[in-house]
């Protein structure tokens, strides 16, 4: 009961952070003014205070990092639970039991022999040319 209500503020503090970042001015937008075009103070723009929306940034990421943490360490308490990946497992299958054996082939191909085939398409027809070849011109000058 604890850890989903530690989720969704978790998930509502993510939303917070992702939408005061969308609202907040960025500091790099104003750093074609400091290539000659503006007075900042300096390259990425006057740096002041923090304002309430960088503070509230900051609230939140700390909200943010303090329930992962411990919605970490209560994915991990308690007793340990056993294994149940596939690495853990004993092998069962030996390489005998994956080869085929030669009893297991089939006794007939499955596509018929190419002498079967060929002799069920016609041979093309061969038609003659009506144009008589002509010999190229020769290029040796």
């Amino acid at each position: 009961m604890l850890t989903n209500l530690v989720m969704v503020i978790q998930i509502l503090a993510g939303l917070v952070i992702v939408g005061l970042v969308l609202v907040q001015h960025g500091k790099g937008a104003d750093m074609g003014a400091s290539f000659g075009s503006g007075s900042s103070g300096s390259l990425f723009g006057a740096t002041g205070s923090a304002n309430f929306l960088s503070r509230s940034t900051a609230i939140s990421a700390t909200i943010f990092f303090a329930c992962t943490l411990f919605l970490a360490f209560a994915a991990h308490s308690g007793k340990p639970r056993e294994s149940t990946g596939v690495l853990d497992r004993p092998a069962t299958a030996t390489a005998a039991d994956l080869i085929p054996s030669s009893a297991s082939a089939p006794a007939a191909p499955a596509v018929p022999a190419p002498a079967q085939a060929a002799s069920a398409v016609p041979a093309p027809a061969q038609a003659e040319s009506a144009v008589p070849a002509t010999e190229a011109p020769s290029s040796a000058k």
